[in-house]
């Protein structure tokens, strides 16, 4: 934890105070409470729409699972929320969902299927990892099978479907919500925050990456 603080108080010089201040103040309500899972999704716009959606939530974090197609938001979409979103890419198999549940997380897939619970009325109370599918597949047989739950959104016209970056910011915002007003403690954990700051203080500077690296070199820190 000292190594972490002092490497982002290091950091925090190449900062003007306009960036630094968006730092700490946008950093206090990030949470990774809400993990969302890409399924194979690879429209571009669409995932770009859903970085956005997800940052706008304060989730900051995504993960992608890939097989046939690559997760590639279009930056055109994202106006700048990648620089605060992290994506984790993991191969679309059992052995990437088993990964995410031993970190902690409920499997919830969006779809109909097996009962769906309806979103007004979820009731979250641990850390879920809420996995999209394709625009038109949907969430695949293999994740719904292996899902804990599957969490529908209600629809009330002749359209059975939402498109998934819709989809996902309904989710993200929804939760959220109900995170604020549930009590429960949902933000990160100090270690995790500093991480967090790091990682967007690197991506504020030019030659973040290099500067961060030779730091963590010249005073042989480890933050693996």
């Amino acid at each position: 934890m000292k190594d972490l603080a002092q490497t982002f108080e290091y950091l925090k010089q190449f900062l003007t105070e306009e960036r630094l201040s968006k730092i700490e103040h946008f950093s206090q309500e990030s949470s990774d409470f809400v993990l969302p899972v890409m399924d194979d999704v690879y429209q571009f716009r669409n995932a770009a729409a859903i970085i956005r959606s997800v940052e706008a939530c304060a989730f900051h974090k995504v993960i992608a699972m890939e097989e046939e197609n690559v997760f590639n938001p279009n930056l055109t979409v994202t106006k700048g929320a990648e620089t605060w979103v992290e994506v984790e890419k993991m191969p679309k198999n059992l052995a990437s969902l088993k990964n995410i549940k031993e970190r902690g997380y409920k499997i919830l897939a969006v779809s109909l299927e097996k009962n769906a619970v309806m979103l007004p009325d979820y009731q979250i109370t641990e850390p879920i990892a809420l996995v999209f599918g394709t625009e038109l597949e949907g969430v695949s047989q293999e994740v719904i099978d292996f899902a804990d739950e599957t969490l529908a959104i209600p629809m009330y016209g002749f359209t059975k479907s939402f498109n998934v970056s819709v989809a996902a910011g309904i989710c993200m915002y929804e939760l959220k919500q109900k995170l604020m007003k549930s009590g429960i403690d949902y933000k990160l954990s100090e270690e995790k925050l500093l991480k967090m700051k790091i990682r967007w203080a690197v991506n504020s500077m030019r030659s973040g990456q290099q500067i961060f690296e030779k730091y963590i070199r010249d005073n042989n820190f480890d933050f693996n």
